[in-house]
């Protein structure tokens, strides 16, 4: 049989799924697991007559393969990644392709790009976005590692992937060492938001308003048909519309408890280490985090008092009130997630594409939406820019929807329905626009009980000034000051 054109490890429903979509695209793969007998199960099975081997063996692997070698590991993140890159590096030859496919952070991508090229080897490690489904029919891949490896594994990757509405493919070199995996996690961190919203969507149509699910279904329908036009709409839709063989609204009948895999919290965390303020992320890893405490909220539900929601108004109008909050949220969402990007980008010297990301982005990926096309015309258009909210689309966007974002925001406070990602997205965008915030106080504060000193709007930025407020302090000032 004629040598393979990649190697994959890791037999699980991502890796299968993966092997056959290179497979239909002409690919010839060898495969190996672990446990070996998933081997002989899947070649015998979903593989079987089908231009994939099998191997029992890292060793048989690294024979069966074309050179350059391309192995793509498909397995946990963590030290898992690290046992295999130990277990193939001596079976391999310099100029060899490691390629990491899994959910790792950024940081250990850096280490071990590092690692591997010591060893005269590429590395490559590559976030991939859609789930089981878009493993087989074609995900959203996002590679970083060492740049001269990207030639050799481009016309896989490029191949497999998913292609938008004008066939341009949703993969392109992203970056080098972790740059691929970071802006996967960023993008796992705007899914979280974009979740979250969707949910407090869902909960004042519920509770506020009264809405049963067939009528959410219908509205989730329509929304998808318009701007909201996204992956993550339409299966909000499906699910607000099935049943099960009982006739029961499966909606109905999960536990309002939210689990969570980490790279929500890593984005949040990250953007705490960059000094980014990605609030609607951050709310949205926290969201999940109360969710968790369900006996709690049970006992709390019993003692706390609130307002009883009680909605007298158009709800017809409200929705399309909180069909434009929704929007407008989701602008600051990726507005957030981009000038996270930015920051690291200018932390570790990576030459991001911030346009080519939207595009990436725009099919096989979990936030997957007409709406990023509108992103990289935004960048097209100016690749330096700042900020999405300024440029002249998403401006206009936001100005056209932010009555009613407010309307949304005050119902729901007034209503005592939670709603944590969209407010904090109107609150970003209210501390965005504002030439001035009173942090001249928050640093007037630390001056008076730490000498921390601050700046003065009437002397050139970079001198440091400290008062002594009591009269007790003295002149000595702390020397660090970071803004």
């Amino acid at each position: 049989m004629a040598k393979a054109d990649i190697g994959l490890i890791g037999l699980a429903v991502m890796g299968e799924n993966l092997i056959l979509n290179m497979e239909s695209k002409g690919f010839t793969v060898a495969c190996f697991n672990r446990t070996v007998s998933k081997v002989d199960d899947f070649i015998n099975g979903r593989a079987k007559g089908k231009n994939i081997i099998g191997c029992h063996s890292i060793e048989e692997l690294a024979q069966n393969l074309k050179k350059p070698r391309k192995v793509m590991l498909l397995v946990k993140a963590g030290p898992p990644v690290d046992a295999f890159i130990e277990k193939l590096l001596p079976v391999l030859e310099d100029g060899d392709i490691i390629i990491d496919g899994g959910n790792s952070h950024f940081p250990d991508t850096i280490r071990r790009t590092e690692h591997v090229e010591s060893k005269g080897k590429l590395y490559i490690g590559t976030g991939v976005s859609g789930g089981e489904e878009g493993a087989l029919k074609g995900p959203s891949m996002m590679p970083g590692g060492s740049p001269k490896a990207w030639e050799s594994v481009k016309p896989i990757f490029q191949g497999i992937c998913a292609k938008t509405p004008d066939g341009e493919p949703c993969c392109d070199w992203v970056g080098e060492n972790g740059a691929g995996h970071f802006v996967k996690m960023t993008h796992n961190g705007i899914e979280y938001g974009d979740m979250q919203m969707i949910c407090e969507s869902y909960q004042i149509m519920k509770q506020g308003l009264g809405i049963t699910n067939q009528e959410m279904h219908e509205v989730f329908t329509e929304w998808n048909k318009g701007k909201l036009d996204s992956y993550l709409i339409e299966i909000t839709r499906d699910i607000l519309g099935y049943k099960d063989e009982d006739g029961n609204e499966v909606i109905d009948l999960i536990l309002d408890t939210a689990g969570q895999k980490g790279t929500g919290k890593w984005t949040a965390i990250e953007a705490l280490n960059l000094g980014q303020p990605l609030t609607l992320i951050g709310e949205a890893v926290f969201a999940r985090c109360l969710s968790a405490l369900k006996e709690e909220r049970v006992a709390a539900s019993k003692v706390l008092v609130g307002p009883k929601p009680d909605f007298t108004g158009d709800k017809k109008a409200f929705v399309d009130d909180l069909r434009q909050a929704l929007y407008a949220s989701k602008i600051v969402s990726y507005a957030q997630g981009y000038q996270l990007m930015r920051a690291a980008a200018g932390e570790h010297n990576w030459n991001l594409n911030y346009g080519g990301i939207a595009l990436m982005w725009r099919g096989g990926c979990i936030i997957r939406s007409a709406f990023l096309g509108k992103i990289k015309e935004a960048f097209d258009k100016k690749p330096g820019l700042e900020n999405l909210l300024l440029d002249p689309f998403f401006k206009d966007a936001v100005e056209k929807t932010q009555v009613a974002w407010r309307r949304v925001v005050t119902t729901a406070v007034e209503m005592g329905v939670p709603m944590p990602a969209m407010s904090a997205a109107l609150a970003f965008y209210d501390g965005y626009r504002c030439g001035r915030l009173p942090a001249n106080l928050l640093q007037a504060q630390r001056d008076y009980f730490g000498a921390h000193t601050y700046e003065r709007v009437d002397k050139p930025r970079g001198e440091f000034f400290h008062t002594n407020w009591t009269g007790r302090g003295g002149t000595t000032a702390a020397s660090t000051y970071n803004v």
